[in-house]
């Protein structure tokens, strides 16, 4: 269940860069999108502190933040035009299997 909130715990990670990115676009009520972004963070660091119960403090961590930092990546190629290089995605990866050897080992 640790594992579980430390999943949701990094998709909300990556809901508050987007709020605070979406904010910046004029035809975006400003305000909207910052409480957005608040709130996400909020809820973030609950299931966090949650997961934290069971799972070492490091590892949760670098997995919470490893999964906002892909996550928000995949988002800004998605949705803002970001760059899709492949040095940009093979970085990404190496996130991934850091994280999963931390899962691991």
């Amino acid at each position: 269940m640790n594992w579980f909130a430390l999943i949701i715990a990094g998709i909300f990670e990556i809901g508050w860069p987007l709020g605070l990115k979406l904010s910046q676009q004029p035809e975006n009520n400003k305000w909207s999108w910052i409480m957005f972004s608040v709130l996400c963070m909020m809820i973030s660091g609950g299931f966090l502190w949650y997961a934290q119960k069971s799972i070492p403090i490091g590892t949760a961590y670098a997995v919470w933040t490893g999964i906002g930092a892909v996550g928000t990546l995949l988002a800004g190629i998605l949705f803002f035009q970001d760059s899709a290089s492949i040095l940009r995605l093979l970085s990404a990866l190496l996130i991934l299997v850091g994280i999963v050897g931390l899962k691991l080992f």
